[in-house]
């Protein structure tokens, strides 16, 4: 049975079962306000009739009289009236006035008794007069049990279908509320291949549960996008980018076998294919090492590092490499609490990430002014590094992630392109972000913005 089964027929079966206990209840409670309401009514006519005409010793036309003009009519009534010391055979007087035998006993013993037979209700009182005393019956037609009930019975059977009908509708209108985000899911998640891993499942603001159903799986497919794209870069960069160093090499060592040359000239061939092999040797590395920060952290070592004693490191670092760099640091917006400044990582690729972003605004700033501005957004910590060089053309941006990549502009610079990408699957690995954006009148910005460790 599918969910949206399980649910109409569990809230079906929930509302049906409401309407059957609340309109039994009802039908319950009216019936039996109806019989003591009835009881009440002709026991007040058995007192009144014992007291006219035992007490004032009226005759049956003055009782009639009275009963018309001041009480309620009830039909097919009728009174009757015995003394104790006469009835010798309660049997026969029952069966005479159409009463149980066991009514007539239960008012001699009880002084006071009320019974129906299907539509026929009567009460009797044990009335004493003069030291004599006298059964006072009456009985009637109980009209609101044989026609109001009726029609309460016959509303509540139509009212039962009608909500039958309701509630069905109510139960598919539910069911179907219920399950459509899910429907909208999966067929977004059917749409989802190896070759559209950029499609993600729209958030679902309305229900909490499945906004987080919908958060985690998109987290997932990040996950699983940046692995593809190690992957398929890898494959199809390594084809492009280690053909050129690899035809030179063949083609140099082919050149120096296809004849005798001087010593010079094989020890130039060597140095060209020396050269072409290092390259070869960098791209490769630099290629591996970006397929495998593209998985994930289940092999790396996490621990507390501190962001400001991370940029303390790379300035160090670039200072070794770059002593003529103009590198500097803004902590004036630096929270009160160190822990704000703390995020949960692996320091080497934490300082890798952030000396790659450093080192390229150096770079292509050609040592101009470079600002490190750090700041506290509320649970994430901001790097933001701000140069003044030549930029990247808006319309390059997009790129910028896509592995060896390198901006028009950029063509005076050495570099494979491949260090923004590396940089973003290890900020991404720490759960933060890479942002881009130019920096008026020229420059680029680029922000890393990583989550602080929550307590």
């Amino acid at each position: 049975m599918s969910t949206q089964n399980k649910i109409i027929s569990l809230l079906f079966a929930i509302l049906l079962g409401f309407i059957l206990i609340f309109g039994g209840f009802i039908y319950y409670s009216i019936t039996q306000y109806s019989y003591r309401n009835f009881h009440e009514r002709l026991h007040i006519r058995a007192i009144t009739t014992a007291k006219i005409e035992l007490d004032f010793h009226k005759d049956a036309s003055y009782m009639k009289e009275f009963k018309s003009e001041y009480l309620e009519k009830l039909a097919k009534e009728k009174d009757f009236i015995v003394a104790l010391d006469t009835l010798t055979d309660k049997n026969t007087y029952a069966r005479q006035i159409g009463v149980p035998s066991k009514f007539i006993s239960d008012v001699i013993l009880k002084k006071e008794a009320s019974g129906n037979s299907e539509t026929r209700f009567f009460t009797g009182i044990k009335y004493k007069v003069a030291g004599k005393e006298y059964l006072v019956i009456v009985s009637a037609e109980n009209y609101y049990n044989t026609h109001h009930v009726v029609f309460l019975r016959q509303l509540l059977i139509a009212t039962f279908i009608v909500s039958i009908l309701l509630t069905l509708f109510v139960s598919f209108w539910f069911s179907d509320k219920i399950t459509k985000p899910l429907k909208e899911i999966s067929d977004k998640v059917n749409e989802i291949g190896a070759g559209n891993l950029n499609l993600r499942i729209p958030n679902i603001e309305d229900n909490q549960e499945l906004a987080v159903l919908t958060d985690t799986f998109n987290s997932m497919l990040d996950r699983l996008e940046t692995s593809f794209e190690a992957q398929n870069n890898f494959v199809s960069n390594a084809s492009h980018e280690l053909r050129t160093p690899l035809t030179t090499i063949i083609a140099e060592a082919d050149l120096a076998l296809s004849k005798d040359r001087d010593i010079n000239r094989y020890k130039d061939t060597l140095q060209i294919i020396l050269s072409e092999a290092e390259k070869l040797n960098n791209k490769t590395q630099a290629l591996l090492y970006l397929a495998q920060t593209g998985f994930s952290k289940q092999n790396l070592k996490f621990e507390e590092c501190r962001v400001d004693e991370l940029l303390i490191d790379v300035k160090h670092t670039l200072n070794n490499i770059n002593p003529e760099n103009k590198l500097q640091f803004q902590f004036s917006n630096l929270p009160k609490k160190h822990e704000r400044l703390i995020v949960s990582g692996n320091k080497q690729l934490l300082l890798l990430a952030i000396s790659n972003v450093v080192s390229n605004a150096i770079k292509y700033s050609k040592n101009d002014e470079v600002k490190c501005i750090v700041y506290w957004e509320k649970d994430t910590i901001v790097v933001s590094i701000e140069d003044k060089g030549i930029g990247v053309p808006e319309a390059e941006i997009p790129f910028l992630f896509d592995p060896f990549f390198r901006a028009s502009n950029t063509r005076e610079f050495e570099g494979y392109g491949i260090g923004l990408p590396l940089t973003r699957n290890i900020i991404r690995l720490h759960g933060g972000e890479l942002e881009f954006q130019s920096n008026i009148p020229k420059g680029l910005i680029v922000r890393i913005k990583l989550p602080i460790l929550q307590d």
